[in-house]
């Protein structure tokens, strides 16, 4: 089977990705979010986006039409239980937009689509038909801690190989969204790895101590590792949390949504100028969250974090 378009390392997206979640709140006003998705368009970066969110279509189709000649490459999320059905939501992403292909779709795999990539099954045949009609050009696959399993076979067996390129989940310093075993496993055969929700939801101080700023699981995640923070020197929690990622080599891409132009412009700055965490640091956070998978990750209900 041949590599797919691209390679399979990923090296030519950008380090950030410009989540579009945000453009979908339609208490911003429409022409503030227009101007938003123009200033991230006008850096260069890519964006990661779905029909999902909300009113962000329209917001994108609006910036978009501004400048054809600076639409962003795109990862988009496809899916769910059948190729029939990854059809139609791949028009339902692509037409909006006036947009004829999509430069990596994202794998959102449930029933019996999970089923056969885990099994070897004629799935991957279907992705490839996709890519010869020239509707995706590569795949990364969506992982969650609940349906880490089906990565973990169909890696271990070799089924992705020259078909999926890479791996997204959340990953940051208080969510890594995979099992031990699948995470491990991603380092192991480096396969590259695209770290969505880059901060978290938002500074750690802020979600430790300010009550209803976070999940309680994630609240008491904050208080672990803000310490780590403060010994850390960093003078961000955005700088924070890339510079933990990056310090993972597979990672290829944060992925972080804002609506603010000043908080797309540290996520950028934090990006270009990333150095590794101290040794000990990264160390402690890696430890932590395979902990976490442990005693929280593994046994939370599919969509309950």
């Amino acid at each position: 089977m041949t590599q797919s378009p691209g390679g399979a390392r990923l090296t030519d997206i950008s380090r950030f990705m410009y989540g579009t979640t945000r453009l979908g709140d339609e208490s911003i006003p429409f022409a503030e979010r227009v101007k938003t998705a123009r200033a991230a368009m006008e850096t260069g970066v890519w964006f990661h986006t779905s029909h999902t969110y909300g009113d962000t279509f329209r917001v994108l189709r609006a910036a978009f039409d501004e400048d054809r000649a600076h639409v962003p490459p795109a990862i988009f999320k496809i899916g769910w239980d059948s190729i029939p059905q990854m059809r139609d939501v791949i028009r339902q992403n692509l037409e909006p937009l006036g947009l004829e292909r999509m430069a990596i779709g994202q794998l959102c795999l449930g029933g019996p689509l999970a089923e056969e990539f885990r099994m070897g099954g004629p799935c991957y045949e279907g992705f490839k038909q996709l890519q010869e009609k020239g509707l995706v050009d590569r795949f990364v696959l969506e992982v969650w801690p609940w349906n880490s399993h089906v990565a973990l076979d169909a890696l271990r067996a070799g089924y992705p190989q020259g078909i999926v390129d890479g791996y997204i989940f959340y990953f940051n310093p208080l969510q890594r969204f995979v099992s031990n075993e699948l995470f491990d496993l991603l380092r192991e055969r480096d396969q590259p790895i695209l770290a969505l929700r880059t901060v978290a939801g938002g500074p750690v101080q802020r979600q430790r101590d300010v009550p209803g700023a976070a999940p309680d699981y994630l609240r008491a995640r904050a208080a672990q590792v803000a310490p780590l923070f403060e010994r850390s020197g960093c003078e961000t929690w955005t700088d924070f949390c890339v510079r933990f990622v990056f310090g993972v080599p597979q990672v290829r891409a944060t992925i972080g949504a804002t609506s603010r132009i000043e908080n797309l412009q540290e996520f950028l700055d934090a990006a270009r100028s990333s150095e590794p965490l101290a040794n000990d640091i990264q160390a402690e956070v890696h430890n932590l969250q395979s902990s976490w998978y442990e005693e929280h990750d593994r046994h939370a209900a599919p969509w309950s974090m």
